[in-house]
Order: C-alpha cells, then sequence, then structure tokens
C-alpha cells in the first residue's frame, strides 16, 4: 500500500515537472524574456489599441473580406475559415468569438475588436519571444547579438500587421515558433520527439492551415541515427500515423464524413488563388513573398463591395517596389540567409529550418498558390529569417572582424528597416482615417 502511494506521489511530480517545462518553454521563464514580453506587448498594443478603439478595420460585420492586405478577419473570426485551408480553426476561432463577446457584453463594438487585438498582441509577442529563446538557449549567442536580431525581426510586416490583426497566420505563427524551439531543443539533447507534442503539433498547426502538417515531421529526419535503426523508424512512424488519425477525425468530424467535399473545394481553391497576374512572376516573388513579409512597400487602393452589392468599401493591397533600394535590401537579406546555410551545410537544425522555409517556397513560388498576395502569409515562415540570421553569427563567431561587420550591417538594415516600416504605417493610418473612421 505504501509503495502504491509512493508510486502515485512519485507519478504526479512527473506530471506536474513535465507540465512546468511545458510552461517555461511556452512562456517566458526568466528576467530577460519576460522584459522582452512585456516590451513587445506595450509596443504593439500600443497601435492595437488605438486601431481597434478608433477604427472599424479590426472587425467589421459588413465587410466579408480583404479590408486590407487580404486578411479575411470576419470570415476567420466568425467561422474559422474555409475548411478546405483551415481545417480545424473553426474550433480555435469559436472560442476566442465567445469570450471577446463576453467581455463586450454580445456587442460587435470596440471592446470586441480591443480583445481581439489584443490577443493578437499578446501571441505576436509570445512568438517573439520563442525566437529570442532559441536565439539564447539553442545557438547560445551573446545578448546583445540575440536582442538586435530581435529588433530586427520585431519591425517586419508581418510582426506589425499580425500584432493586432485576428487571423489563422497570427497563431499559426507562435505555434511553428513553439515547436521549433521544441524540437531544436530535442535535437540538441538527442532526444526524439514526445508522442503529445507530434499530436498537438499536427493539430494545432496543421488544424489552422492544412499544409503546415508537414512541417511538425520534419524533424523526425534528424533525430540521431534515426535511420540506422528499425525500432526508432518504427516509433517515429507510429507517432506520425497517430497524430495524422487524430487530425484526420477530427477533420472529418467537421466536414460530418464528407470528404469529396473537401476535394471539391480544394481544387476549386487552387484554380482561385493560382491564376497568373499581370505583375511578373519574379516581381511577385522578391516583393511579395521574400521581401513583403519583412519591408512594407506602396499600396494601392481598390474598390470592393459584397457579393449582393448591398455594401461597397475600400480595400488596401500592397503594390510591388518600385525603388531601387527595398530590392537591394531583399537581395542583402537573402545573401545573409544563403551565406548562413553555406556555413553551417553540417548542422541538422539549419536544415529543418531550410526544409520548412522550402515547403512555402514550393506552395506560393512554384505552385504559384496565392502568390500575388504572399505577404500575407509570412505566419507561415516568416521565423525562420531571424534564426538563420542567428546561425549566420553563430558561424563567425571566432572571426572578430567578419563578426563587427556583420554585426554593423545588421544595425544599419534594422535602422532603415524600422524608418521604412513606420513611414509605411502612417499611410496605413492615413487609409484608416479616411475609409474606416
Amino acid at each position: 500500500m505504501v509503495l502504491f502511494i509512493f508510486a502515485k506521489i512519485s507519478g504526479l511530480k512527473k506530471l506536474i515537472n513535465k507540465f512546468v517545462s511545458i510552461l517555461k518553454a511556452v512562456f517566458p521563464s526568466n528576467k530577460t524574456e519576460f522584459l522582452i514580453f512585456f516590451f513587445f506587448v506595450i509596443v504593439y498594443g500600443a497601435n492595437a489599441w488605438f486601431i481597434a478603439e478608433n477604427y472599424r478595420i479590426v472587425y467589421d460585420d459588413r465587410i466579408p473580406w480583404d479590408g486590407y492586405f487580404s486578411f479575411d478577419n470576419r470570415a476567420i473570426v466568425q467561422t474559422g475559415g474555409g475548411f478546405e485551408r483551415h481545417p480545424l480553426s473553426n474550433y480555435f476561432f469559436s472560442s476566442i468569438r465567445d469570450f471577446a463577446l463576453w467581455i463586450s457584453g454580445d456587442h460587435y463594438n470596440s471592446v470586441f475588436r480591443l480583445v481581439l487585438a489584443l490577443f493578437s498582441t499578446v501571441v505576436i509577442a509570445l512568438a517573439n519571444v520563442q525566437i529570442f529563446k532559441y536565439l539564447n538557449n539553442i545557438i547560445r549567442l551573446p545578448i546583445k547579438i540575440s536582442l538586435l536580431i530581435l529588433a530586427f525581426y520585431g519591425l517586419f510586416v508581418t510582426n506589425i500587421l499580425l500584432s493586432f490583426t485576428p487571423e489563422t497566420y497570427t497563431y499559426t505563427l507562435l505555434f511553428l515558433s513553439v515547436f521549433n524551439y521544441y524540437s531544436a531543443a530535442k535535437i540538441q539533447e538527442e532526444k526524439p520527439v514526445s508522442f503529445a507534442a507530434t499530436i498537438l503539433g499536427s493539430v494545432f498547426i496543421g488544424g489552422l492551415t492544412i499544409t503546415n502538417i508537414v512541417k511538425v515531421y520534419i524533424p523526425f529526419l534528424f533525430e540521431k541515427k534515426i535511420f540506422w535503426n528499425w525500432r526508432k523508424i518504427g516509433m517515429a512512424v507510429s507517432k506520425i500515423a497517430v497524430s495524422v488519425g487524430v487530425f484526420a477525425f477530427l477533420f472529418l468530424l467537421r466536414l460530418d464524413f464528407n470528404f469529396q467535399n473537401f476535394l471539391n473545394k480544394t481544387e476549386e481553391q487552387y484554380d482561385k488563388f493560382s491564376k497568373p497576374k499581370i505583375t511578373p512572376l519574379w516581381d511577385m516573388i522578391s516583393s511579395w513573398f521574400f521581401g513583403g513579409n519583412v519591408l512594407f512597400s506602396n499600396y494601392e487602393i481598390r474598390d470592393y463591395h459584397t457579393k449582393d452589392k448591398t455594401f461597397y468599401y475600400k480595400a488596401l493591397f500592397m503594390d510591388v517596389y518600385t525603388s531601387v533600394v527595398p530590392y537591394v535590401f531583399i537581395a542583402l537579406l537573402l545573401l545573409l540567409i544563403i551565406w548562413s546555410i553555406f556555413k553551417n551545410y553540417r548542422n541538422k537544425l539549419i536544415w529543418i529550418l531550410v526544409i520548412s522555409f522550402s515547403v512555402d517556397i514550393l506552395i506560393h513560388c512554384f505552385l504559384k498558390f496565392g502568390l500575388h498576395t504572399s505577404y500575407i502569409y509570412g505566419g507561415h515562415f516568416v521565423f525562420v529569417y531571424p534564426l538563420l540570421l542567428g546561425w549566420l553569427f553563430f558561424s563567425c563567431r571566432e572571426k572578430t572582424i567578419s563578426l563587427n561587420v556583420l554585426y554593423g550591417l545588421l544595425l544599419i538594415m534594422t535602422v532603415y528597416l524600422g524608418f521604412n516600416n513606420f513611414y509605411r504605417l502612417g499611410e496605413f493610418y492615413q487609409f484608416l482615417e479616411t475609409y474606416y473612421k
């Protein structure tokens, strides 16, 4: 009896310790991380509060889609988005919507918008903490370099826009950042990704955007000696199979087990979002896929209306870059990324990031799905940039001159990025003041 009680207590302690370790991985766990979190909450939160309080762009029940930069705020908040791309997001967003309505007294007013916007603020702030955790705990960079990379990343278009936008990309960015940090830590410790993490990753990451589910399984390729051990291969396959089974069951439950409807809708969506545009392919890739998630470009205002033409509204989209400087900036950033891959090609963690990024390059640049609005997809891959930059600094750690040059270059790029994006954010405010007061 005593042994039984002792075993129960011991098992409970292990469970508590595991839960605490999960909390430490997801949330700030030391003074520096808390300061970073609160800094971004204050900065992003001030912007989110101002927009949600004074303008109806965050949520307007009359605007079904594309109010700004092709985000589908209302559709996502109300339905979780289309099941063909966001299979389980309706479960997720129904909770957020119900909570926001409870706070607002069941009204779709400024309080409702504010709750949605501040949720996004906290999520993006947490995602930024994950980047710092990776730079600090996985790459083990000096604190000043980690903070510079984080400041650079924090100014990205994706982070600025998603910090007040209730969208699937907002939460995807957090979940992918968390899972990437967790899997990197496991590989460094030469431990496998757990069954629970695989299932949760599949449901939360794949559930918000179905194509991202493959990113949950990439770390399995880099577990220690997995291809030389049949038992490890079998365990990895079983984890994938069970997680796919859980995901598929929840997905089919949403579809009322009508899978043919999913196939038909998927084909329809691919045809709709993969048609070639007038803009040259190279410019869509450089200005919108690689650049639009980092550096704001000029804007284009279009006239939109609901399907029944009962409500007309203005929609804001990004144009391609119109001067040589942004192209040079993005080209320089990509050169640094390529240099990082070349310098660290023997590092397994580098290849997890590269393969993950390659999934998005394949979908958007080669298959051309959503390429004309690929600046909204940053939540799926933009976290790769600061991490690859971190590995580049790591590879130059013993070369003082190279390290100083790289640090100075990134500092100049950060200043330019901040100036450009704050200037363009001011133009965004003018759009809101004119059409969404």
